[in-house]
């Protein structure tokens, strides 16, 4: 596998001054280096998608390139005038605004009120809510919000979360957009309007910065693609010399062979979840459902549809009434989290950071959390036992890590991904529920974590085959086998 780095920049045409470019910007923790020599030019009116595995450095990449953190290597320069930035807010003020992969917006404030945080409205001596109220209506509509101006953020599901983020980026004229996994959490109308602001800003003459796991939208809207791969950059391509399968073998780094495994036969037998007339918030939503050892179900919808109140109600988290519910062929009573755990189902939420994971905390301490009584045979935790669960679940879930004492929060997305899903697997259970499974993964991680949730690695629950059950919930429709 060979391509050549035939950026336009040095095919001897004129080319305009670059609105930011980046120098060997390089970035060290301590004795650890997470990004080595990147050089990247920055063109208005033009789209550059950077993309790389979980845990390549495009995270902080962007972070560097808007003043979220600062390089420890390597030099900036904006319409070549020698720039350093203090902090985001002297970046923001210098025209480069970066929208994270994860929702950074105040849950008790409302729309408006976190569109104008730190820059309020005033009419006199009093905050113009009015003014803010819609201005903010206006923006919304532009990327497509259906939110309203004065509803508190908490109350919106993720997805609209996200478009408020945009929004918030968007309210002031800007040079440089930078979107890190901007469509990870929308379903397929949502991202044709996200896509469709892109390219407005494009035509704006606005440089777009654009990171995204999903090929499709790389190749569909990239003027020139970058690609990085374990802290360094492998180079820069014109977005139309890479098709979808080159730009992930790219990314690998090798060839790619067959990423999925092939679907089996059709399970018979009996079901180890078996649902029948499961009615969640007093009958917002309902369903009847069953899956079989081996068996992946698929449960597709559109955001607002109700795929996560259905399980999160199965799992006992809202209020939720069923006719029937029963695990390996014992009837459950009235599920709650607990008795669904001790009989073999586990539940990995779509909110990594705000349900899934303990961020401040090691890998350890968020491993095992739901495995106790792995590590716990008395008083003490065994700490051997630990270390050697987060040995295992580093190699078996490919989790990119400089070092094992590094805290939850400092991984990349993808990589919290793979965190979570090595701890609700390392309870062994019979039926994994999994809330957006692929959020913010690359290709081989996918393949990964199908692989990881229907396969089993250990022995299997009584009344279980040795190959796991899956309910997958996804905002697109998922396939079943």
């Amino acid at each position: 596998m060979s391509f050549a780095a035939t950026d336009t920049a040095c095919t001897g045409t004129v080319q305009q001054e670059p609105v930011l470019r980046a120098e060997d910007l390089s970035k060290a923790y301590g004795p650890i280096t997470v990004l080595s020599d990147v050089t990247l030019d920055i063109r208005a009116g033009e789209v550059h998608a950077i993309i790389g595995e979980n845990g390549a450095g495009k995270s902080t990449l962007m972070k560097l390139l808007s003043g979220h953190a600062k390089p420890t290597g390597g030099a900036m320069s904006m319409s070549g005038k020698p720039v350093v930035f203090a902090d985001a807010v002297q970046a923001e003020d210098a025209g480069v605004v970066l929208v994270h992969q994860e929702i950074l917006l105040a849950a008790d404030l409302t729309v408006a009120e976190n569109l104008f945080l730190g820059r309020e409205l005033s009419r006199g001596f009093a905050v113009d809510d009015r003014m803010m109220n819609r201005r903010t209506a206006e923006v919304l509509a532009r990327v497509g919000s259906t939110a309203r101006p004065t509803t508190r953020v908490g109350d919106l599901p993720l997805a609209q979360r996200q478009l408020v983020q945009i929004a918030r980026a968007l309210l002031d004229d800007r040079k440089v957009v930078i979107l890190d996994e901007p469509t990870a959490m929308l379903a397929n109308d949502e991202v044709d309007a996200l896509l469709d602001i892109v390219r407005n800003l494009r035509a704006h003459g606005v440089a777009v910065l654009y990171i995204s796991h999903r090929l499709e939208e790389v190749e569909a809207q990239a003027d020139r693609v970058t690609v990085l791969r374990d802290g360094k950059m492998i180079g820069t391509w014109p977005g139309q010399e890479l098709d979808q399968r080159q730009m992930a073998e790219l990314m690998v780094g090798r060839e790619l062979s067959m990423l999925y495994p092939p679907k089996r036969e059709q399970a018979t037998a009996e079901p180890s979840l078996s649902v029948e007339e499961l009615s969640v918030d007093h009958g917002r939503f309902a369903g009847s459902f069953s899956v079989r050892p081996g068996e992946v179900l698929g449960i597709g919808g559109m955001i607002g549809a109700g795929r996560t109140e259905l399980i999160e109600g199965l799992m006992g988290l809202r209020p939720a009434q069923a006719r029937a519910i029963s695990i390996n062929g014992t009837p459950v009573a009235k599920p709650d989290v607990g008795s669904m755990m001790a009989a073999g189902v586990v539940y990995l939420t779509e909110d990594r950071k705000g349900k899934g994971l303990l961020l401040n905390e090691g890998l350890g301490p968020n491993l095992t959390l739901q495995a106790l009584d792995m590590i716990l045979p008395g008083l003490r935790l065994n700490r051997r036992k630990e270390a050697s669960a987060v040995q295992s679940a580093v190699q078996d879930y490919d989790i990119r890590v400089r070092t094992l004492s590094v805290e939850a929060g400092q991984l990349s997305g993808g990589n919290q991904q793979k965190l979570l899903l090595a701890k609700v697997m390392l309870a062994e259970p019979s039926v994994v529920i999994i809330d957006e499974p692929t959020r913010g993964s690359t290709s081989a991680t996918r393949a990964k974590s199908t692989t990881s949730s229907t396969t089993s690695s250990g022995p299997a629950r009584p009344a279980s085959s040795s190959r796991r059950n899956c309910l997958n919930s996804s905002a697109c429709p998922t396939a079943c086998w």
